[in-house]
């Protein structure tokens, strides 16, 4: 079940995890720190293992990781992650080496994450009804912590926008979690409609989508940086239905976020749903935007 994940690891981790992972639980990550145990999360437990991690078992799973070529996937190191086939992102810490503006390596690498991507049909039909009335999109932007399920659920909501309501949509998939790109190809079910730029960053392939693609709705994950807000308004004021995630936990969160409140002082944003932080998939709270007085007003608590 998890082959794909399996391959980067040696003979003696392998064969741990494969002792402790069943078909019977859903496994969210695999975490591995150096001189410390393999801690496995499940959905609802965690699992700490007998086999203490050594710097070597790092560095042969980064090689892995990388097809044998570090040097090849530096940018991605840089950002802190490194996406692989399947989705699944790998996070990666260590002694980051920097020039005061930007990271420009990591090195003496300390501890890797495996973050497990699956896609899950259906996942989106609770928020569905607040993205989508009748035959209107809504701006959206859908807010949780990290690990709460946001892109699992974009996914889905890509895909019934796509087939279900029967719209062209661009999804610019910066950090290829969303379709999963491989050689071209989506290993998620995106959607007929669906058109994707992988690997490309966000305030980039908005504008390049729109200009080359005529979407209707124009998805993206994780949006923060201020180069995003002039992106997000070119779709706007184009006639292009957004639809976007960030992290929070609540209002005031987003508020306390320059670029977010720039977004929110705008009006851009018609629909801000909150995911339950402790049960995945499950809504918390959505804000509707009111026409008359532009003001957000609580849809659902």
């Amino acid at each position: 079940m998890y082959e794909d994940i399996l391959k980067y690891f040696n003979n003696r981790i392998r064969e741990k995890l494969l002792e402790n992972i069943s078909g019977k639980e859903i496994l969210e990550e695999i975490r591995l720190r150096n001189n410390k145990p393999i801690i496995l999360k499940f959905s609802e437990r965690e699992n700490v293992l007998e086999l203490n991690i050594t710097t070597q078992d790092i560095l042969e799973t980064l090689e892995k990781l990388c097809d044998n070529s570090i040097y090849s996937y530096q940018t991605q190191i840089c950002e802190g992650y490194i996406t692989v086939k399947g989705g699944h992102r790998i996070g990666i810490t260590g002694n980051v080496v920097g020039d005061g503006q930007r990271v420009i390596n990591i090195n003496y690498i300390s501890g890797l994450n495996f973050r497990i991507a699956r896609q899950i049909i259906g996942a989106a039909n609770k928020v569905m009804p607040y993205i989508v009335d009748d035959e209107r999109v809504y701006n959206t932007l859908i807010i949780s912590p990290p690990a709460s399920g946001k892109t699992t659920i974009l996914r889905d909501i890509v895909r019934q926008i796509s087939d279900i309501t029967k719209r062209t949509v661009s999804v610019v998939d910066e950090r290829g979690e969303i379709a999963a790109m491989y050689k071209g190809n989506a290993q998620n079910d995106m959607g007929i409609r669906t058109d994707v730029l992988d690997n490309c960053p966000k305030s980039i392939g908005m504008k390049m989508m729109i200009r080359s693609m005529s979407p209707e709705v124009i998805v993206a994950d994780e949006i923060g940086k201020y180069e995003d807000i002039e992106a997000i308004n070119y779709a706007t004021c184009s006639g292009v239905k957004g639809i976007f995630t960030a992290h929070g936990k609540n209002l005031n969160d987003i508020e306390l976020n320059p670029v977010l409140k720039t977004l929110l002082d705008n009006r851009i944003f018609e629909r801000l749903i909150f995911l339950n932080n402790k049960i995945k998939g499950e809504i918390d709270k959505v804000y509707c935007l009111n026409i008359e007085d532009k003001k957000y007003q609580l849809l659902k608590n």
